[in-house]
């Protein structure tokens, strides 16, 4: 890390994975601790056994896009059981809730212009030993959260130094 960059949490994340969803603590205590001092980044991993991740990933980076990115992956990640249900109404529902230009997110999700985005984090997570979600590059190092989350918000502290 260089000197006066922030410290950096990729959040490896599928938006319709219930443990995705439990991991938001860890997320929002993070944040709470570190405040502007930690670059908290979200990185897509969909799974291929949920239908909508791929559409919700590119839901999120459209979000980003129009300035509420973290606010809609929340949303989203807070209705993951219906998700699986209601599939692109659900996404468009959440932005219409949250102020975002929904018209624009439904065209996105059309025209695909965040797919290279979302195609681009999967490689990358693939290439970096990723294979579940939620998984954390903290320092290097990579932390699965996939199968137990338990102690990772110590692990990422130890990681990362005292806030």
């Amino acid at each position: 890390m260089s000197e006066g960059s922030l410290p950096r949490v990729e959040y490896w994340c599928e938006l319709q994975c219930p443990d995705c969803a439990t991991a938001l603590d860890d997320v929002r205590a993070l944040r709470a601790a570190y405040g502007d001092r930690l670059e908290i980044v979200l990185r897509h991993f969909p799974l291929e056994r949920h239908q909508h991740a791929f559409a919700a990933a590119q839901a999120a980076e459209e979000a980003f896009e129009q300035g509420s990115g973290w606010p809609y992956v929340e949303a989203v990640l807070a209705r993951t059981g219906e998700l699986a249900g209601r599939g692109e109404e659900l996404l468009l529902e959440v932005a219409r809730e949250l102020g975002l230009d929904a018209e624009e997110m439904d065209t996105a999700l059309i025209d695909g212009r965040h797919i290279l985005a979302v195609d681009a984090d999967h490689a990358e997570g693939k290439a970096l030993g990723v294979t579940g979600t939620p998984t954390y590059l903290v320092a290097g190092v990579r932390l699965d959260g996939g199968s137990s989350q338990q102690g990772l918000r110590e692990r990422i502290t130890e990681l990362l130094g005292a806030p």
